[in-house]
Parts: C-alpha cells; sequence; structure tokens
C-alpha cells in the first residue's frame, strides 16, 4: 500500500472519530467538555482507529515528552533571570489564573478577573462569547473539582517592550470538571455534559507587566501545533544576549511558593 493510499485510509478514520465526539462551545476559551459515543459501534471505531494510528500515536507521545523536557530546560535556564520563569512559582500562578477565570466565567464577568488575563482575551470572550449567551438566553455551567497536571509544551523567551516581556509560555492542564450550556428559563442542557469527567484544555500565557496573564484558551486537539514549532524556537541563550544579566544569588527565588501541581520537572 502506497503512502497516499494509508494517509487517506487514516483522514478518513479521524473523519469518523470527529463525527463521533460532540462540539466542542463553552467552557473558559468557548470549550465545553467533548462527549466521545458511548455506543458499541462507537467504542469499535475507537478501537480500530487507535489501532491503526498506533505507530503515529509512540511518535507523537516521543515529540511530547521532548517538547516537555526543552520547556522545562529552558524555563530553568531562564530562572537565573527572573523568578518569574522558576517553574513552581510559574505553576503556582498558573493554577491561580485557572481558578480565577473559572470562577469569572461562572459569574459571566470577566472583569473580576482583569488582573489574570490579557485585555485580548478579556475583549475576545467576553465580548465575543459570554455577551452572546446572555443576549441568547444561555448560561455555561463551568465547576472544576481538582487540577489534575500541569505540563509546559512551549516556552518562547522575548523581549518586547522591556526585558522578557511578551515572553509566551503554552501549558496542557487537565481537570476534573462539568463544563456545559444550559437554557437560563427550562434548565435544559443545549451543550455538553453535566457529568464531572477529566478535560483537557491547551492555555497560552503572556507575561505582561511583570505577570503572567492568560492569552488564550484552545481545545487539546491545538496541542502539537505548538510542539512542532519547536523548531523555529530559537536558542534560549540567543534570546537574552545583550538584555539582561544573571542574578547573582539564587535564594532570592525561595518564594514560599507551594507545591499544588502534580505534575514535576523532567
Amino acid at each position: 500500500m502506497n503512502k497516499k493510499r494509508l494517509l487517506g485510509i487514516c483522514l478518513i478514520l479521524l473523519m469518523v472519530a470527529f463525527v463521533l465526539i460532540q462540539p466542542a462551545y463553552g467552557g473558559p476559551g468557548g470549550q465545553i467538555a467533548k462527549v466521545i459515543a458511548k455506543t458499541f459501534w462507537g467504542k469499535m471505531a475507537f478501537s480500530l482507529l487507535a489501532l491503526i494510528l498506533l505507530p503515529i500515536g509512540f511518535y507523537m507521545f516521543i515529540k511530547q515528552k521532548l517538547a516537555e523536557r526543552r520547556a522545562y530546560k529552558d524555563l530553568r535556564y531562564m530562572a537565573q533571570y527572573d523568578p518569574n520563569f522558576e517553574w513552581l512559582c510559574a505553576q503556582q500562578r498558573i493554577l491561580d489564573c485557572f481558578y480565577q477565570v473559572h470562577s469569572a466565567w461562572k459569574d459571566e464577568d470577566l472583569s473580576g478577573a482583569c488582573e489574570y488575563i490579557t485585555d485580548w482575551y478579556w475583549q475576545n470572550q467576553q465580548l465575543i462569547l459570554l455577551d452572546r449567551w446572555h443576549r441568547e438566553g444561555l448560561r455555561n455551567v463551568c465547576e472544576v473539582k481538582k487540577v489534575l497536571a500541569v505540563r509546559p509544551l512551549l516556552f518562547i523567551h522575548r523581549n518586547d517592550a522591556a526585558t522578557h516581556e511578551g515572553s509566551l509560555l503554552v501549558v496542557s492542564i487537565t481537570a476534573n470538571m462539568n463544563d456545559y450550556l444550559v437554557h437560563r428559563e427550562t434548565g435544559k442542557v443545549v451543550e455538553g455534559d453535566r457529568k464531572f469527567k477529566n478535560h483537557e484544555t491547551i492555555w497560552s500565557f503572556k507575561l505582561a507587566e511583570g505577570q503572567w496573564r492568560v492569552y488564550n484558551i484552545e481545545a487539546v486537539e491545538c496541542e502539537f501545533g505548538y510542539i512542532f514549532q519547536l523548531k523555529t524556537v530559537p536558542r534560549i541563550e540567543e534570546t537574552v544576549l545583550g538584555y539582561a544579566k544573571p542574578k547573582a544569588d539564587n535564594k532570592q527565588f525561595d518564594t514560599g511558593c507551594p507545591v499544588t501541581g502534580t505534575t514535576d520537572p523532567v
């Protein structure tokens, strides 16, 4: 079987897989936890798909781990210049942003989380999604039970308006939560599922005014798009050359940030 025919078969199976998954429309970033078909044929289709794509899955897993290792390594290097890049403190800030954004999303007013989000994210989500759902008589219910894992996928150091400003950190966050759209008057679920499930999303953070702030939230399918950007990211040493000098005393990074995540650097 030639490569074009094999690729065609894989694409057809992927299309079948997407048909068997409900679309995502709610939650922070417009994401609703997807519900995989629970029928016998749905399970059979996914089993067949997993078997055929197993080699590709293994390749993607290796790329994923290499991307995580690169991100951890670059963050460790940058931690000697600025404590914002020390992973434990960055992870704490990420978790604070995660809970604050979900709380503001539940209140249907992102202004309550303005210290944790960028202006672009506020405009994109408040005006385009939350305000529109309110006009349509819909309410998004999104409750988090527990954050299970936070994994860095891509780190890009920048010096935009000032040293380190504009740096980008993309992470995968897995949480046990529910996420659905409900009609205000009838209480009927129109999208999503009331059940609590493990749900993974991709969060992008930008360093703005000396703090990590939420820049974007995307579906898990976007993960490998960021991972494959690694080949275009310059060596971390090149990005700081001429902009800053490392701190002489690393004890300043003992900030007492609690370790609340479940993921350790590799």
